[in-house]
């Protein structure tokens, strides 16, 4: 049976978004929304705020999730027409050795190409394993005859054209889902998929409910403004960090209490793990120590909400990363418990 949250992630992780150029992905949820009759407005960041009316208009909730992803930028054509990188999100070079590229001109033109050490071939280089993986060593092999600086220039190809990464998107037959850019394109596809079911089955919320598709989390600041007054939760939905010392997995929905920008709201979070108890919702509790999300973003632009962040396990986060069915449908139902529950006490 066709699973719409993993079809809707194939299609959003094959749509290039690197922070700063996310206007195609943009227009697609845009487009998916407003085909549902959801009311949508973009704020003049580039984002999208569609709005499910409630019950109650005079205290609001926003969720978000964000579609922008990592990427690069073209930092120098190199003498030899190759080009330099200059990073957009928080990640190492060495998980992109290899990688497969699209380079975006200013003129919509797209070329491809691979991202290399300068040292890869071991015939040639006696350094090729030891070199260090950064900005001076790596580069981009265009798809093209190119020999100089020059050639590449007339391709169309400048300083600041955008980069992005092959996604390499795969469904395996027991539920895993591999992929680039799971964070955050899993959480949007939910998002996506719980406004439909709410729209389909004509489902009253009890308080007016704001969804951002922020475009601008990888680089701090994406959820942080179009928060109304009347907002009284913010939700983020991002992914779970795993790794050593976590408890975070790829099979349950992820409640964090903590990340880098401090705790959560200790309310939130208790309502958020009794939503989980009362309904066999499979969760795990977790702190996330080198993380942010457009909830801590909006608590620091000092809005007064509560606030908090859940979202489906993603393994390797920031690059081959990978996530399994079973933690998107535990996600999901969270999320709908969540948006037909009463507010916190505040």
């Amino acid at each position: 049976m066709t699973n719409r949250k993993v079809d809707l992630i194939k299609q959003l992780v094959g749509i290039p978004s690197p922070s700063g150029n996310t206007g195609k992905v943009i227009q697609f949820v845009e487009k998916y929304f407003q085909d549902l009759g959801v009311a949508t407005k973009r704020n003049r960041k580039g984002g999208l705020i569609a709005t499910l009316p409630g019950e109650n208009n005079q205290e609001h909730r926003m969720l978000t999730a964000h579609v922008d992803t990592l990427g690069a930028m073209v930092k120098e054509i190199k003498p030899n027409g190759r080009l330099k990188l200059d990073l957009i999100g928080g990640f190492r070079y060495n998980s992109i050795e290899g990688e497969y590229c699209q380079i975006e001109t200013a003129a919509g033109e797209i070329h491809t190409g691979t991202i290399l050490m300068r040292q890869t071939s071991v015939h040639v280089y006696k350094d090729a394993g030891t070199a260090e993986r950064n900005q001076d060593n790596m580069e981009v092999r265009i798809d093209a005859k190119v020999t100089n600086a020059d050639e590449t220039r007339a391709l169309g190809i400048e300083v600041g054209d955008f980069v992005s990464f092959d996604p390499r998107v795969e469904e395996t037959a027991n539920g895993f889902i591999k992929s680039r850019h799971l964070d955050d394109k899993a959480s949007v596809a939910i998002l996506m998929e719980v406004v439909r079911q709410m729209v389909e089955d004509n489902v009253k919320l009890p308080y007016t409910t704001h969804f951002l598709i922020s475009n601008n989390e990888e680089i701090g600041y994406g959820g942080n403004s179009n928060i109304s007054p009347e907002t009284v939760e913010y939700l983020a939905v991002d992914m779970g960090a795993m790794g050593d010392g976590q408890s975070t997995d790829e099979y349950t929905v992820s409640i964090c209490v903590k990340d880098a920008s401090g705790p959560y709201h200790y309310g939130l979070r208790k309502h958020l793990v009794a939503l989980a108890e009362e309904n066999q919702i499979k969760y795990k509790v977790d702190i996330y120590p080198y993380y942010g999300s457009d909830a801590s973003a909006a608590i620091r632009s000092g809005h007064d909400i509560i606030h908090g962040l859940i979202g489906p396990g993603i393994d390797s986060s920031h690059a081959f990363e990978r996530t399994h069915v079973d933690s998107l449908e535990e996600t999901e139902k969270l999320i709908k418990k969540y948006l037909v529950s009463d507010l916190i006490s505040y």
